[in-house]
């Protein structure tokens, strides 16, 4: 028998404390409640809502960690409080929970009236693709400074990078029409004075909504998700990514946008660049890069989310490329998830271009797709 998925009830910077810190219990609240009790906290989907609602009414930034319990050394069931109910009892965690325990950060929301109410709970499935989707939609919702629920998922807009058509777009996973869906954008991200409209689309129907979209002049593109194990293999490359700031990336960046996008402005150039460093507020984001003559040539983006980690933005400069490049970009990656204790990296790649077999070749495998769809307002 599997062991269960727990949670773990707690706000972004103490998530994002806990990822620099490599473990849950050595700052933060869940470090506080170990300094008193000797335990991190722990409950089941149906237990959640006790501290919930006791602690955080009203908050509407707190996020649930998917906790695998087969990854805890110690666990033990044990009654809460005094005023719990009790016949219950609840998990806790004797000594550091490492965040490669965590397979999922949920964000959970209040209701209006500011009381939460039983989550769904953790993933009935922590498979490849779960955890995949989970990442994909919670990070941005983590980031968003307003959420607003539409026809299908939810919208968000993140007000400090309005260009990034990826911060500022709807999140859908539910059955939803093309026409609903240009209804909702126009509200949300109109009534939010966006010029463009974009959305993600997953799940049922999502190819027929795509497709809709696509023919009311939206852009489409259809992504597959690939994955793979990270490992420690040693190095085996002549040259070597090497930690990075992302502000090091900017100017490598901002000349490939002019050469792909020339009509973004400065503005919206910077923008771009200063969503990773958003990012970083949520997750921890690490830049890879390999450099020659001090200048970069290729870099990349590791952002790791507790047991899984996104690898997002990698290119090399067109007069350096076939010189593999890429290869040891790939394996500093995965060397630096190994470390930080992922078992899973994930990537999304267009379903028509050359890097989908590229990294296929490299032993990812694909475990689903969605549908980016976006246009100007």
């Amino acid at each position: 028998m599997s062991a269960p998925t727990l949670l773990h009830l707690c706000t972004p910077p103490e998530w994002r404390a806990a990822l620099a810190d490599g473990a849950l219990g050595l700052s933060g609240a869940a470090g506080r409640s170990m300094a008193e009790s000797g335990f991190v906290h722990l409950s089941t989907a149906g237990q959640v809502t006790l501290p919930a609602n006791r602690l955080f009414a009203g908050r509407d930034d707190m996020v649930l960690l998917a906790v695998d319990a087969g990854r805890i050394a110690d666990l033990r069931w044990e009654p809460g409080l005094p005023d719990d109910p009790s016949d219950m009892v609840f998990p806790h965690a004797y000594g550091p929970v490492p965040t490669g325990a965590v397979v999922a950060v949920l964000p959970f929301r209040p209701r209006p009236d500011g009381g939460f109410d039983t989550p769904d709970g953790p993933p009935a499935r922590v498979d490849a693709a779960a955890r995949r989707d989970a990442m994909a939609y919670s990070v941005l919702r983590r980031l968003a400074t307003s959420e607003v629920p539409v026809t299908g998922g939810v919208a968000v807009v993140t007000e400090p990078v309005s260009a990034s058509y990826q911060h500022n777009q709807l999140l859908l996973d539910g059955p939803v029409g093309a026409a609903q869906v240009i209804a909702d954008a126009d509200r949300v991200l109109g009534g939010a004075g966006l010029a463009h409209r974009a959305a993600t689309l997953r799940g049922v129907d999502a190819a027929a909504t795509a497709a809709e979209l696509g023919r009311h002049g939206w852009e489409v593109d259809h992504l597959v998700s690939l994955v793979t194990t990270p490992s420690a293999e040693p190095p085996r490359h002549r040259v070597h990514a090497e930690r990075a700031l992302p502000s090091e990336l900017r100017s490598f960046w901002e000349a490939s946008w002019l050469r792909s996008t020339p009509g973004l402005t400065e503005q919206q150039r910077a923008q771009l660049s200063d969503r990773h460093d958003l990012e970083d507020d949520a997750v921890d984001v690490h830049a890879m890069a390999i450099r020659e003559d001090g200048l970069v040539v290729a870099c990349c983006l590791l952002k790791i989310d507790g047991a899984t980690a996104e690898l997002d933005a990698v290119e090399t400069a067109p007069t350096h490329r076939g010189r593999g490049l890429g290869d040891a970009l790939l394996a500093g990656a995965l060397r630096q998830a190994h470390q930080a204790g992922c078992d899973l990296v994930w990537l999304d790649a267009d379903a028509a271009d050359w890097p989908r077999d590229w990294y296929r070749r490299r032993g990812f495998g694909e475990v689903g797709e969605s549908w980016f769809c976006r246009s100007r307002g």
